[in-house]
């Protein structure tokens, strides 16, 4: 069992220390979408949901290392409210081929942003599973500012549950990134209005997901997680030009079997057989969402 901090969120399990090698041939500029850096520099929010295990950048380093893929998103934990400090030194530390997805305020000022702009930014997370009329309000406060700095705003949603996401996407003046499948529960199959909502959406080109944290949303104990596939095939049917792939190292609060990365990264290649087509989700999307600059042959 893991065990409890003294504030009782539960302490998370470490990743596995000895990722495989991806099977198929994984494409020069691949970039990892999602992942986290938890580290001493950043203090942990006393109201948490879980205390994260050690898990700092050279670890993750190394974890693109032997996966083949030379860039990353560090994207910025709940546990750390808007103490961005360990995401944003993770990105100064890993340079041009990194950006971050942070956590702010919505009150939060245009001059702030682009200098959050400046150290490697180009996203903001907001929890969006509490959907009172305030909270939203609060959203689209959020996105008009986003907006001044070209930014898009990553909800943490369950989709299965969120009434009128369609509207609400609508109405917002950047793009929506989805991560790990809208957290939708695959036991409620791809014909639920939630994931058709959330379809739509990027069909239209209004929504991007990430094909990630797979293990959140499956009824399966280990990869490769075969309920799943119908989910991703769909999207990639949908609009393979708004669908990014990510890791979701080291993967935090999980409720099943710790899964290793390699593995992980062979579902890509299993829901997209086709080497463009993965090409796409792992290097020229990424390119065009966080900034990156696209190779001229993938242009």
């Amino acid at each position: 069992m893991p065990e409890t901090a003294p504030n009782a969120a539960p302490m998370c399990v470490a990743a596995d220390p000895r990722p495989l090698n991806p099977t198929f041939a994984v494409p020069a500029g691949g970039c990892d979408c999602h992942a986290h850096v938890f580290g001493s520099s950043s203090r942990l929010v006393p109201h948490r949901a879980y205390t994260p295990p050690d898990a700092g950048f050279d670890e993750y380093l190394h974890l693109l290392q032997i996966l083949g893929l030379t860039r990353g998103v560090i994207v910025q934990p709940s546990v750390y409210g808007t103490d961005n400090r360990a995401t944003l030194a993770a990105v100064e530390e890993g340079g041009p081929n990194f950006r971050a997805v942070v956590v702010v305020d919505e009150d939060i000022g245009s001059s702030e942003l682009r200098k959050l702009h400046e150290q490697g930014a180009r996203g903001a997370r907001a929890n969006a599973l509490f959907q009172s009329n305030a909270r939203l309000n609060d959203l689209q406060k959020l996105a008009h500012t986003l907006a001044d700095v070209g930014w898009h705003l990553q909800l943490l949603v369950d989709v299965s549950n969120f009434e009128d996401l369609t509207q609400f996407v609508r109405k917002l003046p950047v793009p929506v990134v989805f991560d790990h499948f809208g957290h939708m529960p695959v036991q409620l199959g791809v014909n639920h209005p939630g994931f058709q909502a959330m379809l739509g959406l990027v069909s239209d080109g209004l929504a991007w997901v990430k094909l990630s944290g797979s293990y959140r949303i499956t009824a399966q104990d280990h990869p490769p997680y075969s309920d799943v596939a119908p989910f991703a095939q769909a999207l990639i049917r949908a609009n393979p030009d708004q669908l990014v792939w990510a890791s979701d190292w080291p993967h935090p609060q999980i409720s099943r079997s710790m899964p290793n990365d390699g593995p992980l990264l062979d579902m890509l290649a299993d829901w997209a057989p086709d080497k463009s087509l993965r090409s796409k989700i792992l290097i020229t999307n990424p390119a065009h969402l966080y900034g990156f600059e696209v190779p001229g042959s993938l242009e």
